[in-house]
């Protein structure tokens, strides 16, 4: 869609579905700059603060009756 067409399609739109377009269009820009913010991950950034505990692949006990 060309946007002399998109523009026609919009002025032919009633006033309050004008509005929701423009609404639409305002939530669009807002979403791509807070994209834009956003920094890269750093990998690694969590290393350490996450601590298994030692028996974690140790078998449940609720388990027990299966083997």
């Amino acid at each position: 869609m060309t946007n002399t067409s998109l523009k026609i399609e919009i002025n032919s739109l009633p006033q309050n579905l004008r509005q929701e377009v423009a609404d639409f269009v305002a939530f669009l820009k807002n979403k791509a700059s807070l994209k834009s913010k956003l920094k890269a991950r750093e990998f690694g950034f969590a290393k350490g603060k996450i601590i298994l505990s030692p028996d974690f692949d140790e078998p449940l006990d609720i388990f027990e009756k299966y083997k």
